[in-house]
């Protein structure tokens, strides 16, 4: 394919940037897998269960048969420019979904048609909310024992609070399953061959037609509920053409009103040309959706971009990739104006000029070489020296800063150490590439016990990269036991005035700060304020940013345990300085001082990481489940049925009662309990169990 030809000329309301989101196990990647090979990208279908897939294009990806990094892939259908994010499914990795979900325009949510609404659906539902993701829904697997469609519609209602409009219901379930009925047109579907591209239409066969019929009339009622002048007519009982009520569902889908509901099976072949012409005709193109909001870094107004070509450059870095071949990788989404190879831009979050080399569109793990990406588009550039996850490239001359994209504090971490002396220097290197990547993965040097400490959101989290450093950078390391990121905090107002002075002869020292510390409040999604309240000039301005970077600096050992101090909000109110003794450096140690003074005073207490967990099990074994985890210092939120004689049970668990919950519930439940668990916050640690964290830290 040459450089974009197969896209024709560049029409922005016939591109669809989409990410396809869902639970593990809800078979995305298959989905991600058919659609490629329906738009012709790939000319064999791959199968998840044989290692096949082209967006797993990770070693490790295969093996497990889950997807870890979201991969970007361009192709085509009806015309139209398709950007698919394949995004992952497991709860360690919803970084990867969060920073897709900020870059996608729409979205196609796969449920599994036999266990529903599971765990993850909600966390990965509840984001797209908060991004405003327009979405469809795919039931799949309908060819699976126990499928069951009108109970995923029920739970999509109950549980995500959705608002589902009925677009194809299977034609018989499980192995009964035999096509799709098409409600708008009153059809049915079914398919002449295995690799689902003989599709035939039929007329409505008599044991269908009524249920059809009956579900027809709900869909029509939500569509026209969205529309008043449609609704006027539907009230009138004037009939309503399917081409009338398309439009009114796509301006319902767009606005989060409707969400239209397709089911098939990904791995049977069965219904993913009907996705793709819903992706086409149902979610927004760039064009649809708000513009975008920025901020202007020099004067902190407000700034609006459209996704225009004719207006100023911004474009936001949504994944690094380090590939083996080509170096680093910088996924970014244009919102504004063209990206030109050969053009220099400013990474407007950190002042730094970059200059743009090779573009190139993603094929997964194949690449075109393109010289120009427009506004609404996804692509990767190479060899950006200091540009990472979140940030904004723009034009220089008309800097904007889009909104950073925040990601969780790692709640887990492990010691980690080379296995030879050879290793020693490439642990390091490999070790800040796989950060670079990733966002909630931080490594720390321990001075106190001398080792390197890595962090992130969970053991599979950890797993994962220790395995990735192994393989892509022929690293082997030694790994701890892992152990719990512990926090510290106060639980009271205090007010510190802190001087640094010191005098030895020729130019002295000296720095005055005062700084009122409170903690934040509980429901802040922040780990730190810092708000500078100098008035007339007490503190010169070239010496606030020191004092914040000392006060951020103390931040990272706390008082009780050396845990990391969170949730505070720190004002800057007084001070002083000398003409001649102050500096930079003299504020940052000044800053420094007070805040751990600040801490000291501010009857500060240990942390720990509670964690959203739900457990899947069979009835029999729900007492004994429990039981287990109100021992575990759980709080249990409530049980729900399940379909098949098992129940949901769900909780707040401390992170650290978890280790090893695993092998427990196996045993608990003869193999047959299921758990997924996810951080919910910080609070504070019961005084037998902070003795315990003082004592350990203490101790080693």
């Amino acid at each position: 394919m040459g450089k974009n030809q197969r896209f024709g000329a560049y029409d922005l309301s016939k591109v669809r940037n989409i990410g396809i989101i869902a639970h593990i196990d809800a078979g995305k990647t298959t989905t991600t897998e058919r659609i490629l090979y329906y738009t012709g990208m790939v000319h064999r279908v791959g199968e998840v269960h044989d290692g096949a897939a082209t967006t797993d294009y990770m070693d490790q990806e295969r093996e497990r048969g889950i997807t870890i990094t979201a991969a970007a892939v361009t192709s085509s259908w009806l015309g139209h420019q398709i950007n698919l994010i394949d995004t992952p499914g497991h709860i360690d990795f919803t970084a990867e979904v969060q920073r897709s979900l900020r870059v996608l325009d729409g979205g196609v949510v796969v449920f599994d048609g036999v266990a529903g609404v599971e765990p993850q659906s909600e966390t990965v539902w509840r984001q797209a909310d908060k991004y405003g993701v327009p979405r469809i829904c795919f039931i799949n697997k309908m060819d699976r024992t126990g499928a069951n469609f009108q109970r995923c519609v029920d739970m999509i209602v109950d549980r995500l609070g959705g608002k589902p409009v009925v677009l194809y219901f299977p034609y018989g379930e499980g192995e009964r399953f035999a096509g799709l009925v098409d409600v708008l047109n009153l059809k049915l579907i079914t398919y002449g061959n295995d690799l689902g591209t003989d599709i035939q239409v039929h007329e409505l066969p008599a044991d269908v037609r009524e249920q059809a019929v009956a579900i027809r009339a709900e869909t029509v009622e939500a569509i026209v509920e969205t529309d008043e002048p449609l609704m006027e007519r539907y009230l009138m009982e004037e009939p309503i053409s399917v081409e009338e009520l398309m439009p009114a569902l796509r301006r319902a889908t767009i606005a989060g009103k409707c969400h239209p509901i397709l089911c098939g099976s990904a791995l049977k072949n069965k219904g993913v040309q009907l996705l793709l012409d819903a992706i086409v005709n149902y979610l927004p193109s760039p064009l649809d959706i708000p513009p975008v909001r920025g901020t202007n870094p020099n004067t902190g107004e407000e700034i609006v971009r459209h996704a225009s070509d004719s207006e100023p450059l911004a474009a936001l870095v949504f994944k690094i990739i380090t590939d083996p071949y080509v170096g680093r990788l910088a996924f970014f989404r244009v919102y504004s104006g063209v990206v030109r190879s050969g053009m220099t831009l400013l990474n407007s979050t950190k002042g730094k000029r970059e200059r743009v080399g090779r573009m190139v569109r993603m094929f997964a793990d194949k690449r075109d070489d393109i010289d120009e990406v427009r506004a609404g588009d996804i692509a990767a550039i190479l060899g950006l020296k200091d540009t990472f996850t979140g940030e904004t490239l723009t034009d220089p001359d008309n800097p904007i800063v889009l909104e950073k994209i925040s990601f969780p504090e790692p709640v887990i971490n492990v010691a980690i150490e080379p296995k030879t002396k050879a290793d020693q220097d490439k642990m390091g290197e490999a070790l800040r590439k796989l950060a670079e990547e990733d966002p909630t993965f931080h490594v720390r040097s321990d001075e106190a016990l001398g080792q390197t400490l890595i962090y992130g959101m969970g053991e599979l989290h950890l797993e994962v990269l220790v395995e990735r450093m192994r393989r892509e950078h022929g690293v082997d390391a030694v790994v701890g036991r892992p152990r719990v990121a512990y926090r510290e905090t106060i639980t009271r107002p205090v007010r510190v005035d802190e001087t640094f002075k010191r005098q030895s002869g020729g130019k002295g020292q000296y720095a005055r700060v005062v700084i009122e510390v409170e903690p934040l409040p509980e429901d802040s999604t922040e780990t730190f304020q810092f708000v500078d309240e100098i008035r007339a000039g007490a503190i010169p301005r070239e010496f606030i940013k020191p004092t914040e970077e000392g006060i951020r600096e103390a931040m990272q050992g706390g008082v009780i345990a050396g845990y990391p101090v969170v949730g505070l909000k720190v004002r800057l109110v007084d001070g002083a300085f000398h003409e001649v003794d102050s500096s930079e450096m003299a504020f940052h140690i000044a800053g420094s001082m007070a805040l751990k003074e600040a801490v000291q005073r501010g009857s500060p207490v240990i942390l720990e990481p509670m964690m959203r967990v739900e457990v899947v099990v069979p009835d029999d074994y729900t007492g004994a489940v429990v039981g287990n985890l109100s021992a575990r210092r759980a709080l249990i939120e409530g049980m729900e049925p399940r379909a098949g004689g098992s129940s949901s049970i769900r909780a707040i668990v401390p992170l650290g009662e978890m280790f090893g919950y695993a092998t427990d519930l196996r045993n608990m439940s003869q193999g047959r309990g299921s758990f997924t668990m996810e951080f919910y916050k910080y609070n504070p640690a019961p005084t037998n169990i902070a003795e315990e964290v003082i004592k350990g830290r203490v101790a080693k």
